[in-house]
């Protein structure tokens, strides 16, 4: 991951939070239903799972409430923080690791029963080394699921509802707001590209689901935030999930 993305979280962190306000949940995305609805993880009671760009480790800390040894890692010092006072409101220990997830040189292989991380790899610049890492520290049969930024959201106008970029146009992607020095750096990737990426990394994709954010659901803290207006959700939408299982 790149400089800019970690100082983007550092200053942002704050604001964030307080703006969202996301709950101790197991959550996916905008626009999209929780864990509760989809079912995707099944028992996590002694599982040990690792977060995979965790922020302020929400979904660990739901976790870690189901029973399951929880590992955390993300980028920025200032949403481990966070995470830190968040897991001791919730009297619940989760391991937290501040550094970049496209490497986990440091974790064990074959040491993690499941792999989880929701809305953080639209900040990976390069998916397939980071599955191929993922892969090595899962068990046998171990299971990864994750979400991203849906390729198809940022092709269209939150205001006019009209293309404004190319599907195809993959790769970097830069936005300046009031202070031209924070930069907030994602990178756009195409549905076959994130899909060839997990099998080529050694996973079967057992589900791909596009949740239907014409319907506001009560667990989305997103809803009218930023471009997640009522009427882009209604169009495209934000969020794609990927259910994985470690096949080789």
């Amino acid at each position: 991951m790149t400089k800019e993305v970690k100082k983007w979280w550092e200053y942002s962190s704050q604001y964030y939070q307080k703006e969202c306000k996301i709950p101790a949940d197991i959550h996916y995305g905008p626009g999209s239903p929780n864990e509760k609805y989809f079912k995707l993880l099944g028992n996590l009671k002694g599982k040990k799972v690792l977060e995979i760009g965790c922020g302020g480790a929400q979904c660990g800390i739901a976790m870690a409430k189901q029973g399951a040894e929880v590992t955390g890692i993300d980028i920025s010092e200032e949403q481990l923080k966070f995470a830190k006072r968040l897991a001791e409101k919730n009297k619940v220990k989760i391991n937290l690791i501040q550094g970049s997830f496209q490497d986990l040189s440091k974790m064990n292989a074959n040491s993690y029963d499941l792999a989880f991380s929701a809305f953080a790899f639209h900040y990976s610049p390069d998916l397939k080394k980071l599955f191929k890492q993922t892969n090595r520290i899962l068990k046998k049969k171990g299971l990864f699921v994750f979400s991203l930024d849906h390729p198809f959201f940022r092709t269209v106008d939150s205001k006019t509802l009209k293309l404004k970029n190319s599907y195809f146009k993959i790769g970097k992607w830069v936005e300046t707001f009031t202070d031209p020095t924070k930069k907030f750096v994602m990178y756009d990737h195409t549905v076959s590209e994130i899909y060839d990426n997990i099998i080529e990394s050694g996973f079967a994709v057992e589900r791909i689901i596009e949740p239907d954010s014409r319907k506001r659901y009560k667990c989305d803290p997103w809803y009218g935030l930023w471009d997640y207006t009522p009427k882009l959700l209604k169009m495209v939408p934000p969020t794609i999930i990927f259910k994985c299982r470690k096949a080789k």
